[in-house]
């Protein structure tokens, strides 16, 4: 799965680290592959959302914004979007489904409504592996 978004610096940093924990969690780490990246990355992951993921044990302090690119979308079966255009990277070229999350941007907001986007987040990404272990369960 890829987890894009414009900076790559806050909802998809998010969805990411969500993702990789759950996927720790489950034990699913050779079913589920996780790529994330913006289509214009910023500089840093934004401060605010650094600060929202440390009140969950998460810290995203060290990650930096990249690139995703069309050979990462080509990839994967599952390609989501953050609620941002991700226009700059053809989605006729992307393998699989592709989902938009439409969740608010966390740059330049207060850090209760961070949490806000945080925890929707972390919900999502909860269902999305339900959802994902279920469908792989199926087929073997």
């Amino acid at each position: 799965m890829a987890l894009v978004c414009v900076q790559n610096a806050g909802r998809s940093q998010m969805a990411a680290a969500f993702a990789e924990r759950e996927r720790d969690r489950r034990d699913a780490g050779d079913q589920i592959e996780i790529v994330s990246g913006g289509t214009r990355p910023a500089d840093h992951v934004h401060g605010v959302v650094v600060e929202a993921m440390r009140e969950v044990d998460i810290d995203l302090g060290d990650r930096e914004p990249r690139e995703v690119t069309p050979e990462e979308l080509q990839s994967v079966d599952l390609v989501i979007t953050m609620g941002c255009s991700a226009s700059d990277v053809c989605p006729a070229t992307w393998n699989g489904e592709n989902r938009d999350w439409d969740l608010d941007d966390p740059h330049g907001r207060p850090l209760a409504e961070v949490r806000e986007i945080r925890d929707e987040i972390e919900e999502r990404v909860g269902a999305l592996f339900d959802e994902q272990l279920s469908a792989l369960a199926a087929t073997e």
